[in-house]
């Protein structure tokens, strides 16, 4: 394969950090492409945590295909770290290897490297540069950014929705409003989550599974449930696996039958009696928790969203009216348009019959 310049480096690299997509967390996902006179010689992407990274990977890439890396260009997605982690410092492996230049598509914000990897390489006679394809490469990692950046993670709320914007009928009942072909493209985005967040009343409503199906993937991500009172059933299928329950009121006896039961219980109360979304937001970030994927009905979708916890919803919209039904979010009514909470439409598919929309606020 020929790299043309330092946009296709990175973009070839963006493409291989896309094959970490599952498997990286807590760490970033994170792409390497080795190249020598124009074409590949090395490549790699970040391994689960406590394995290689993806500079480390690429290197043995090169060396199994008989290539020394010296004097070659290094493209890669973020920038290498240059502290002892799990693993030894990335930069000092480039260094050690003898390449001459490195092209980072963006600084790694993690205040342990934050420029200081970049520093050592420009140190060591490298040519370094750095800003290519910056936006995609903060796409990649937006819950590491997020993490690193602000304390917690970046939070995404799924809905399935009918046009009119309707979630269940007033019965409840909502399987399946969207197709099938929408039901697996949002398992995806559930196994790029690092977590899953639904309440109590989902649970006991429809008693999900909330895990991963249908995807390739070596993990599960943690299901979180809000639960301000311990009120779900210790026979809930959700406490099969990892499972963190996060309660305002204690109640030992409810908290022991839990805890029998595989999951770990803790106490985040506000001043109302519920459970304290903001704080539960940086608990999670103190937990390397990088992207948490919401799943839950309208009351607590709309409590995440007015206590700012929301990054960008994930809607499904079908092809289909339900009528007078369970909304999306319960959000108090406004007296004026200025109150509104405003979106940008980040990207917009059709998947199967059915819409998906992608939308921050802003």
């Amino acid at each position: 394969m020929n790299i043309e310049n330092d946009a296709s480096g990175i973009s070839h690299a963006l493409t291989l950090a896309a094959q970490g997509m599952f498997i990286t967390t807590p760490n970033p996902r994170v792409g390497c492409v080795i190249v020598k006179n124009g074409q590949v010689i090395g490549e790699g992407y970040t391994q689960p945590a406590g394995q290689a990274h993806a500079e480390v990977q690429a290197l043995k890439d090169a060396a199994s295909r008989g290539h020394d890396a010296h004097e070659a260009t290094v493209y890669v997605t973020l920038e290498p770290c240059s502290h002892f982690g799990r693993t030894p410092p990335c930069a000092d492996a480039l260094i050690n290897a003898g390449v001459s230049r490195v092209v980072a598509a963006i600084a790694d914000p993690n205040p342990l490297v934050a420029g200081q990897g970049l520093a050592k390489l420009k140190a060591s006679g490298i040519d370094v540069t750095c800003g290519v394809l910056e936006d995609e490469a903060r796409e990649m990692n937006v819950g590491f950014f997020s993490r690193m950046q602000r304390g917690r993670p970046w939070v995404r709320m799924k809905v399935a929705a009918s046009l009119d914007g309707r979630t269940a009928l007033h019965n409840g009942q909502s399987q399946w409003i969207t197709s099938e072909a929408a039901r697996a493209d949002g398992h995806w985005w559930r196994a790029r989550a690092c977590a899953i967040l639904t309440g109590s009343g989902t649970v006991n409503q429809d008693d999900p599974q909330m895990t991963v199906r249908g995807i390739d993937t070596p993990r599960q991500p943690l299901k979180i449930i809000v639960d301000s009172k311990l009120q779900i059933s210790p026979k809930a299928k959700i406490l099969e696996g990892s499972v963190l329950i996060v309660a305002a009121k204690p109640d030992q006896e409810k908290e022991t039958i839990l805890r029998n039961c595989g999951a770990e219980v803790i106490y985040l109360p506000n001043a109302h009696g519920k459970v304290d979304l903001s704080a539960l937001m940086a608990e999670l970030g103190k937990r390397q928790i990088n992207e948490l994927h919401v799943e839950g009905g309208f009351k607590l979708n709309g409590a995440l969203i007015e206590t700012g916890c929301v990054d960008e919803l994930l809607v499904y919209l079908a092809p289909t009216l339900l009528g007078d039904a369970q909304g999306m979010f319960n959000l108090p009514a406004l007296n004026t348009l200025e109150g509104r909470r405003d979106l940008q439409f980040h990207e917009i598919k059709q998947i199967g019959v059915d819409l998906r929309i992608l939308a921050r606020f802003v």
